[in-house]
Parts: C-alpha cells; sequence; structure tokens
C-alpha cells in the first residue's frame, strides 16, 4: 500500500466526519461545499498554519513531530484506535529502519496450545494480524462450526465473513461483524505496511466482495478488544457471546480470544450443550443445519 495515499485518505476522511459545531466553531458558513471541517479550520483547532495541514492532508508525514500529531488527534476528535492508526503512519512515512519489525509469529507455541486445550468450558482460539485463527480449542471449533466447515487452511474470520454465504445466516449482526473485521484489518494494515500477505489478503477481498470494497475505502479503525457477538449456531440456536481478546506478548502479532456467556443464562447452558456435542463428534466435523437445537 501506498503510504502517501492512505495517509491523504485517512485524514480527508476524518476531516469529513467532524462538523464545525462538534469542533466547537463559533462562526462558520452555513453554505458549505464539504462535509465536515476545511482546511483551514483544521489548522487553526490544531494550531499550525494552513499550508503545513495541506501538506500533511497529501500524505507527506515525513518527519512529522509527535505534538503536531497529538494536535491534530484533538482537532480531528481521533478515538484511540485513529490515533495509533495516525500513529503508525506517521512512522511508516519516515526512513526504512536497519532493522526490520520482527516477522508475525507463524505458528502456536506447544504452551499456548496446551492452554487452549485445558479451557474445556469456554471458546478460545488463537489468530493472526490476518485474521487467520491458528489454532482453537474443541468449543471454538464445535461454535465456528460453518467458519471451520471450509476445507481451506487456515481459516480466515475476513473470508468467511465476506466470501462464505453462510456467514449471513451464522452472525445475527453480520453488518457489524463486517464493519469490525475491516476496521480491524485497516488498523493491522497500517501497523505493518510490509506485510506481503497482508495486502495479498486485502487485495483478494477487494476484488472478490463490493462489501469489502466499500468498507476499505472508508478508512474506519478500531481496536477489537472486548465486546458482544451475536451467533446463529446450526446445532443450539441463538448465541450471545462476551469475548475478549489478549495480545500474547511473547507471540508478536497473535492474539487469544476467549467467549462466555452470562452466568445462570439461557446462553451458558446453550454452551454446555455445545460441548457435549462437541465431545461426541470430530473436532472438524461441521454441524449440520438441520440438527436438533436442543440434542441431549
Amino acid at each position: 500500500m501506498d503510504n502517501r495515499v492512505e495517509a491523504n485518505a485517512f485524514l480527508s476522511s476524518r476531516r469529513a466526519k467532524v462538523t464545525p459545531e462538534q469542533a466547537g466553531l463559533q462562526h462558520y458558513s452555513r453554505n458549505r461545499r464539504v462535509p465536515g471541517l476545511r482546511r483551514n479550520e483544521v489548522a487553526d483547532l490544531a494550531g499550525i498554519s494552513v499550508e503545513y495541514y495541506a501538506q500533511l492532508e497529501r500524505g507527506n508525514l515525513n518527519g512529522v513531530s509527535d505534538s503536531v500529531l497529538d494536535a491534530l488527534a484533538r482537532a480531528l476528535q481521533l478515538d484511540e484506535a485513529e490515533r495509533a492508526h495516525l500513529a503508525d503512519l506517521a512512522r511508516a512515512a519516515g526512513p526504512v529502519p536497519r532493522t526490520r519489525r520482527k516477522p508475525p509469529t507463524r505458528q502456536v507455541r506447544p504452551g499456548v496450545a496446551r492452554i487452549l486445550e485445558l479451557m474445556t468450558e469456554v471458546p478460545a482460539f488463537v489468530n493472526n494480524a490476518r485474521l487467520d485463527v491458528l489454532a482453537a480449542n474443541s468449543l471454538a471449533r464445535a461454535l465456528y462450526a460453518p467458519f471451520f466447515a471450509d476445507p481451506g487452511r487456515p481459516a480466515n474470520h475476513a473470508r468467511f465473513a465476506f466470501l462464505d454465504p453462510r456467514a449471513r445466516d451464522f452472525w445475527l449482526k453480520w453488518e457489524q461483524i463486517a464493519d469490525d473485521t475491516v476496521a480491524v484489518l485497516r488498523t493491522e494494515a497500517g501497523r505493518d505496511p510490509y506485510d506481503r500477505a497482508m495486502t495479498d489478503l486485502i487485495g483478494e477481498l477487494s476484488t472478490r466482495s463490493e462489501e469489502f470494497r466499500a468498507r476499505w475505502a472508508a478508512h474506519d479503525v478500531r481496536l477489537h478488544r472486548t465486546g458482544l457477538k451475536h451467533f446463529h449456531h446450526p446445532v443450539v440456536g441463538d448465541l450471545h457471546l462476551n469475548f475478549e481478546t489478549m495480545e500474547l506478548s511473547a507471540d508478536p502479532g497473535l492474539t487469544l480470544t476467549a467467549l462466555s456467556a452470562e452466568a445462570g443464562s439461557s446462553h451458558e447452558d446453550a454452551l454446555r450443550v455445545l460441548a457435549r456435542w462437541a465431545a461426541h463428534h470430530s473436532a472438524d466435523a461441521p454441524a449440520e443445519p438441520g440438527a436438533s437445537h436442543r440434542p441431549c
């Protein structure tokens, strides 16, 4: 990806999202031809010259100071993920470091795999930055049965969401999943613009999915650390599960996600049913859509 193009698109898209009212501007023309703020308004809010801001928005972030990045973040009302993304774009605009970043971990260490195996009451899996699932416990494979049904390996959240027709039935809130998936990929692409496999994945999805292409063009970024996921499972029906995603500090680029149901809820009961179902089926066998919603 071209860093200047990415920086230009990100800054101009964030500027378009902030209205004069949101920025606290008292006097501005009501007859505006642009959505959001004008360049001169961002420059004033950030305390820099219009010429310098125009240079930055053209994508020239090389050498920009942290104080200017902070001022831009305040002026554009960036959230935590957006601030980090802007910093990543600025870092990538500088000279290529003599020592490149440590390559992403490509496999799960035995100790992590053992932890997954011992997590018998919660679905858990390990992702890399491209949203490939590198390892999953048996309950996660049962929960994500349609996802793992594709013989392609490794299974990938983005490919499933946008290229597999089963995804719209599996995710009760597919639009939210689609938005989150693209925003996470955009965030990770900013962190490591030299990841060829990431570039290939984005190219594949952009070519094959109009839904992905439209979301990618929005330049939204997001930190996907905690929240609620809504499933329609072919065996146990609808499930609403909390998730927590944790970085594996010893394995750069890998995260562990665990899901749980509210204590005493019907969703907790459904997870127990699913665990019993998983214990009697092969870990790779997909759930059949016609199966009973409450198997014994």
